[in-house]
């Protein structure tokens, strides 16, 4: 299977190496240590499913060796070693970060306290089962400073094209992260060491469709054409496990695996697969693959054929991945057979366990390498949809996550699970959005689900074959059907600022969430909210995971706002200042999505973009000013649409800089075709001395300038005029000397809460004489707020509004 061959570079510089009769240490960059031990002198050169590199500039460090211990020293760490078999008391290691007073110190074989911030946590390989939280097992993060990484049952690359396991016997293989509080550089040497997270195709990123249930082929394509009848786009169509025969008397076995499509739901596969791809979606079906290939499989005899297997008493073909020759028939002939008819790529649905006739070659793994590299063949941008499967599951994006249960305990811990997977680098979970099975009807429930998976690596919508928890928006109430919609446009409204952070997930090894410590470690406050997360670097997404008051009908999270200066919640233009912590309500609509100064973030200005993601004809630009910023919009070619191809430069990769100086005022644009619209958040007035240029030319007259208020969110909305006929072009926009966000008058926002609130009118008079109140200032008005003697919940919302901007001092 040489064609299955994956660059690597696993052995490592010999002077980088320091060893003895039992042990070996190889330091590979100067905060990331190997520790081996053998029983009998024997050590692994080849590469692992976690550590694919070890071949690095050598860093320097020196040794110290005694004839009972050895010492390997750096700026960054102390190790010391007593030459034995690695023991608590023979292998320990300090490190110069200032972290505890006491002076953190590793020791083998220590684990990390259950349950404490001593490691950061990293993911689990599925969340069957689980209602609320699980054990996310450990990432290579740590309050502490220090993480280890225990690669020593692994399975291994024979660099020929296959995989092999390890020798037996007593054998320690450990990697030691001292990065102290550099979470991001822990992880960039996480990468270095395990490989790139590969870059997605564009169209990964807009919304999965996904149901268990029997549908007949034209019922499909039926639901496909109803989605886009109401404006709601998709660009990934996924076919449960009933595409093959399940249940028909032909079948000999439980029916779970299948190969063979079902005649009776799918009489013309060819054509389903014409209809699906026509309307700019990609298949993806269900596999099994536990139960091996059948008689009654089509592919039967082709494979017996090749394998040389015996068919009279018509005996199955065993699931073997751990033989050569049948992965090459089951990549080769069995999947492409059925990929050749309507198939882009697999959901790898391995539910079977971790163990295959060779010890410690799990199956999943196999399975995601192999279906992973060959979804890459004809130079395919390629994509599986599998279960996590260790450290170094990165490289086969995307993750399933398993049949989550319909409760608001599972909701509330996805959030968390999702952002604390990036500390192990696995940053492209999907989850089934809105819940399998379990649990009961709740449309707020699914809303809020879905608000949550807007914001999350991979939208994918799913069901069990209940008739009565399929997520099609208009199944639900009018109120939870209008926001599933919204969201749901907004999706692919956001892909050109997702494809842009895909790629650089790739190649700045940034994720795309990453919790809120990675870049304000030192703050005890980042660490208490879980479920809050940088949404690439622009935004802050602070889910709403529990139930909504009756009462105000807000639901409510507590979000820290870090110290970025200010902040801009991009759905109602509220200005926030930084570095505090409060609780946000918000109604079932919205959830807190928040943009510091100085951010600019790329959208496509369609308000309903059709399916499959393509690079948009218009774009519009969101920008809060306050601080310099600077983002370039990345797009493949490939995915143009026949508009854009007119409008845009025939290359293989193609970029756009958007920049913008506080100081100056200034937005410069060097743009690639198409049309540019800018809206900047929470500037409520047109500056006097606004100016608009196209390259050097004013075209300020002819600029459209648009200004929202309240209920829209407050926003000054810029539609630059193209340069036509023009590939690239250069736009500016100056809004005068440092410009700042408006002070945002929040009484009509306020008086709408009020009018909503089922409660006394009494308590509705009292609330709005203070808010109404043009002369209290902030202080006053809190104060009386407060003295009003009602429930908090009541008053907290209103608190918020008020207290957002201390510029208010009076709305």
């Amino acid at each position: 299977m040489k064609h299955y061959h994956f660059e690597s570079k696993p052995v490592a510089h010999k002077d980088a190496i320091v060893s003895g009769p039992h042990y070996r240490f190889t330091v590979l960059t100067d905060r990331l240590l190997r520790y081996e031990w053998s029983y009998d002198g024997e050590f692994e050169d080849r590469a692992s499913t976690f550590a694919i590199n070890r071949e690095f500039p050598v860093p320097k460090f020196q040794v110290v060796d005694r004839s009972d211990e050895l010492e390997i020293i750096n700026d960054h760490f102390h190790l010391s070693y007593d030459k034995k078999r690695f023991s608590p008391s023979g292998l320990l290691c300090s490190f110069s970060a200032k972290i505890t007073l006491w002076g953190a110190q590793w020791r083998y074989g220590v684990e990390p306290i259950h349950g404490s911030r001593e490691n950061l946590g990293g993911t689990a390989r599925t969340l069957d089962e689980v209602d609320g939280r699980c054990d996310v097992g450990t990432g290579v993060l740590s309050t502490f400073g220090y993480a280890a990484l225990d690669d020593s049952k692994s399975m291994l690359f024979d660099g020929q094209g296959f995989v092999a396991g390890r020798r037996p016997g007593d054998r320690i293989d450990g990697y030691l992260f001292c990065h102290g509080h550099d979470y991001k550089g822990a992880i960039r040497d996480f990468y270095k060491v395990s490989g790139k997270q590969p870059v997605l195709p564009r169209w990964a990123l807009g919304n999965w469709w996904s149901r268990y249930y029997k549908y007949h082929q034209d019922e499909y394509i039926g639901l496909m054409d109803e989605f886009k009848r109401k404006a709601i786009p998709l660009s990934v169509a996924v076919v449960d496990m009933d595409w093959h025969m399940v249940d028909d008397p032909q079948v000999p076995h439980a029916g779970w695996t299948g190969y063979t499509w079902d005649k009776k739901l799918f009489p013309n596969p060819a054509v389903f697969g014409r209809e699906i791809h026509s309307r700019n979606l990609k298949i993806t079906l269900n596999d099994h693959p536990h139960g091996g290939i059948h008689h009654h499989e089509d592919s039967y005899e082709e494979m017996v054929k090749f394998l040389g297997h015996d068919t009279s008493k018509k005996n199955p073909i065993l699931f073997d991945p751990t033989t050569r020759k049948f992965m090459e028939a089951y990549l080769d002939i069995l999947h492409r057979n059925v990929e050749n008819v309507a198939c882009d790529f697999w959901w790898i649905d391995w539910q079977q366990g971790s163990h295959t006739k060779v010890p410690g070659v799990d199956p999943l793994w196999l399975l995601n390498h192999f279906h992973f590299l060959d979804n890459a063949r004809d130079g395919k941008r390629p994509l599986i949809f599998s279960r996590y499967a260790g450290p170094g599951s990165h490289r086969y994006p995307v993750g399933f996550s398993g049949d989550s249960i319909t409760t608001w305990a599972s909701l509330e811990f996805q959030p968390e699970f999702t952002a604390t997977a990036s500390n192990i680098g696995y940053g492209w979970w999907s989850h089934d959005l809105g819940g399998h099975f379990g649990g009961s009807r709740d449309d707020e429930l699914v809303t809020r689900w879905i608000e949550f998976g807007v914001f999350s690596p991979i939208f994918r919508l799913h069901s069990s074959n209940s008739r009565w928890s399929s997520k099609e928006p208009w199944s639900y109430r009018k109120e939870s059907e209008e926001i599933m919609e919204s969201f749901m446009r907004f999706r692919h409204r956001m892909i050109p600022y997702l494809y842009t952070r895909n790629v650089l997930a790739s190649t700045e090894d940034e994720p795309l969430i990453q919790p809120m410590y990675w870049l304000f470690p030192e703050r005890g406050e980042a660490y208490q909210v879980p479920n809050q997360y940088f949404f690439g670097s622009e935004l802050i997404v602070a889910p709403i995971v529990k139930p909504r008051d009756k009462r105000t009908n807000l639901g409510h999270v507590k979000v820290w706002l870090p110290p970025m200066h200010r902040h801009v919640d991009i759905f109602t233009g509220t200005v926030y200042d930084g570095n505090r912590e409060l609780n946000m309500y918000r109604p079932l609509c919205q959830i807190p999505v928040l943009a510091h100064e100085g951010s600019i973030i790329p959208l496509d200005a369609n308000e309903k973009p059709g399916n499959g993601g393509l690079n948009p004809e218009e774009f519009e630009v969101l920008v809060v000013v306050g601080r310099n910023g600077q983002t370039s919009v990345l797009e493949d070619p490939a995915d143009d649409s026949e508009q854009v191809k007119k409008e845009s430069p025939p290359t293989n990769e193609r970029g756009s800089l958007i920049q913008y100086k506080q100081e100056e005022g200034e937005l410069t644009a060097h743009v690639t075709g198409r049309t540019w619209s800018f809206r900047f958040l929470a500037i409520a007035k047109i500056p006097q001395d606004l100016k608009v240029t196209v390259d050097g030319q004013d075209r300020t007259s002819d600029t459209n300038i648009i200004v929202s208020k309240f209920p829209e969110a407050p926003s000054m909305l810029v539609q630059v005029p193209p340069a036509l006929h023009k590939e690239k072009y250069t736009l500016t926009i100056s809004l005068g000397t440092d410009p700042q966000l408006s002070v945002i008058d929040h009484r009509e926002r306020i008086e709408k809460l009020l009018l909503d609130y089922q409660t006394e009118f009494d308590i509705k008079d009292r609330i709005w004489s203070i808010v109404d109140n043009k002369e209290g200032a902030i202080n006053i008005k809190i104060g009386k707020l407060m003295s009003l003697s009602v429930d908090e919940t009541l008053t907290e919302p209103i608190a918020e509004l008020i207290l957002s901007d201390v510029r208010g001092m009076h709305l």
